[in-house]
């Protein structure tokens, strides 16, 4: 089947590995393929593909894997993505989707979120007396124990261990980089989501069959509602692209570096300004996981307003699709960068966190707003691809054509509206987020089946959206 799902495009600079089913292969913008030969032209890389949801962005592709060998790689802050560290997160909760069949449940729900969690535009967290120094550096295990709410019962504490990473290291020093507003306005931003296609979502789960064991392993059951949250590194991150841009530029000029695309850049690892850049998005990482940790405490809060103090939310993942670091593939050392592009392990890898080790970890696949989006665990075929599947559905318009092109009526059928169906939404006016409507995105079906088909994961639950949670413009 893998044949129907591979193509491997030959560029005058290089391969370029291409995962996508025939109608997404041949709806490709020759810009993918402008973008992909300018990437190839970085030295020395290794290994280069695009995932089925792969679109065009600033300097590299949003779907990207790119790979060096780690004694003469290259970082590209370009090929990481502004938003560092943004990712998914799924909690588990202990009610079932009939539970919120009443639409009016779901809006005083929705609504009750949106006081723990703040949305609008210059939103500021609630966590104050948290210290955003000991969060960058340190990660969740930088956070006051109350926020940690699982830490008294061990049994069940998930906060720590179900993640991909807990903790990135870093040289410290790095961080005198940031004046004080970038401290300051990181610091107020904590716990929120963003706007763009950030949200957090109340879902229902159906199991696939052929994975019901993995499910179940996992604590998942048919009709289970979870919340789906995809945010990342917010000003903090933002602030790590905008600081190092400058100065990897001044070194690509003076190592005569560069490409038809300005906005492209890249370092050797081993210069000093790529390694500043290499520990400030180490630093985003850290920020970025434990921001959408916050965003869930934030929810179960809410959570327990509405249901009682019996209602749980159980971490079942917390994972990146932004990012740069050090794997080991067959023995040997890579620094493997990927840009919209997810982490998903099969079972018995020995990168899996423990937790996971026999059944591989879940992978997290978001779809647009309305359509359903994946939980999926990794096959072995995957190790062909780094191990990299999809991070979502992909655009295919712009949101200025989005606006442009659809109407609010298209977008008010696919969210059902005013049906007992429903997929609620805190904003009042569905023309503010129009740009987010399911028609601005590519069929995340046809991008599940690509990634099945070729081999490097499977469907373990389909989440089905019941109510969203978006942030202002």
């Amino acid at each position: 089947m893998k044949e129907n799902y591979y193509q491997q495009v030959q560029l005058p600079a290089g391969v370029v590995h291409v995962y996508a089913g025939p109608e997404l292969f041949k709806a490709l913008d020759y810009q993918v393929f402008q973008m992909a030969n300018n990437n190839l032209q970085i030295p020395n890389q290794v290994y280069m593909s695009y995932t089925p949801d792969v679109h065009v962005g600033v300097g590299t592709c949003i779907g990207t894997t790119a790979v060096w060998h780690t004694n003469n790689g290259y970082v590209s802050p370009s090929i990481v993505g502004s938003d560092i560290g943004c990712g998914m997160r799924v909690h588990m909760t202990n009610l079932h989707k009939d539970e919120l069949k009443d639409v009016k449940l779901r809006r005083k729900l929705v609504k009750t979120i949106e006081k723990y969690l703040p949305v609008e535009d210059h939103a500021r967290g609630h966590f104050s007396d948290i210290r955003l120094e000991h969060i960058v550096t340190k990660g969740l295990h930088g956070l006051p124990k109350k926020y940690i709410p699982d830490g008294y019962t061990p049994r069940k504490a998930t906060s720590l261990t179900h993640v991909e990473s807990s903790k990135f290291t870093l040289d410290e020093n790095a961080l005198n980089r940031f004046p004080s507003h970038v401290w300051h306005r990181s610091h107020r931003q904590l716990g929120t989501l963003g706007n763009g296609n950030h949200f957090a979502e109340i879902q229902s789960i159906e199991i696939a069959e052929e994975n019901r064991e993995v499910a179940e392993a996992w604590g998942l059951f048919d009709g289970q509602v979870v919340i789906m949250i995809h945010s990342g590194s917010r000003a903090w991150g933002g602030s790590v692209s905008q600081t190092c841009s400058s100065d990897m530029l001044k070194v690509m000029r003076m190592n005569g570096l560069g490409t038809a695309d300005p906005k492209l850049l890249f370092a050797p690892l081993e210069h000093p300004e790529a390694q500043t850049y290499v520990n400030l998005m180490y630093s985003a990482l850290n920020y970025a996981v434990v921001n959408r940790h916050l965003i869930a405490y934030a929810i179960r809060e809410a959570g327990k307003d509405v249901f009682g103090s019996k209602f749980e939310m159980t971490t079942l993942y917390d994972l990146m699709h932004n990012y740069a670091w050090e794997e080991k593939h067959e023995g040997q050392s890579y620094f493997v960068h990927r840009k919209g592009a997810t982490r998903s392990l099969p079972a018995g890898h020995p990168d899996n966190p423990h937790p996971y080790l026999t059944t591989g970890h879940p992978a997290l696949i978001p779809g647009s707003m309305g359509t359903a989006s994946y939980i999926m665990v990794g096959a072995p075929g995957g190790k062909a691809n780094f191990h990299s599947i999809c991070h979502g559905a992909g655009r295919i318009r712009s949101r200025s054509a989005t606006k442009r092109l659809i109407t609010l009526n298209e977008f008010a059928s696919s969210m059902r509206v005013g049906t007992d169906d429903e997929i609620v939404v805190n904003h009042r006016s569905l023309e503010s987020i129009l740009d987010e409507s399911p028609q601005a995105y590519k069929d995340v079906d046809q991008i599940i089946e690509s990634v099945v088909g070729a081999g490097l994961a499977d469907v373990v639950a389909k989440c089905k959206p019941m109510a969203a949670v978006k942030g202002a413009k």
